[in-house]
């Protein structure tokens, strides 16, 4: 199986993100529509490519929405897709592992390291080979130029830089 390649599971994956609002609770959103692969048997050696269309964040807010589309945030008409490619994927111990790739989003790319759990691999009943991750991290939203915010009367901001990322991914292998 020299060539193994995964796609996900859309329908039994999720990626959410939290923002702390008012510096006193999360508010939390998801990006409904994205795509990745894992291109080799070995996952800690093969390359993992993410592809995530910025129209379609949700948050349950059709105001909010609209702003985190506008050019303030991720200006989805310019720039319609966040992208992640991987450089490695480390184990740490167990099932845990240290998944470091390039993070673009709008014109900027960074380097980001995501704190992974591998789930492991079973079959489903319909006889496909299915791989399970669990993957959370934390990005500062400025470092991309995701820039605005707006001061508070009693000190601080609206929105907080930090933005945790926490995804659910299952990918099913590829016929050879």
């Amino acid at each position: 199986m020299a060539n193994v390649k995964w796609a996900l599971d859309p329908t039994h994956s999720e990626l959410l993100f939290k923002v702390k609002h008012l510096m006193i609770t999360n508010v939390k959103g998801e990006f409904r529509t994205f795509s990745a692969a894992i291109d080799g048997e070995d996952f800690t050696s093969a390359p993992v490519t993410v592809k995530i269309d910025t129209e379609s964040v949700f948050t349950n807010n059709n105001d909010r929405d609209g702003h985190l589309k506008s050019p303030d945030f991720f200006d989805a008409a310019q720039y319609p897709s966040i992208t992640f490619t991987s450089k490695s994927f480390k184990k740490v111990d167990d099932d845990e592992y240290t998944l470091t790739g390039d993070l673009t989003i709008k014109d900027v790319t960074k380097e980001v390291s995501l704190q992974v759990t591998y789930g492991g691999v079973n079959k489903d009943p319909w006889g496909n080979q299915k791989a399970g991750f669990s993957v959370k991290g934390k990005i500062n939203r400025t470092d991309f130029g995701l820039t605005w915010n707006a001061a508070l009367e009693t000190g601080g901001v609206l929105v907080s830089e930090e933005v945790k990322i926490d995804a659910e991914v299952q990918f099913v292998q590829q016929p050879a």
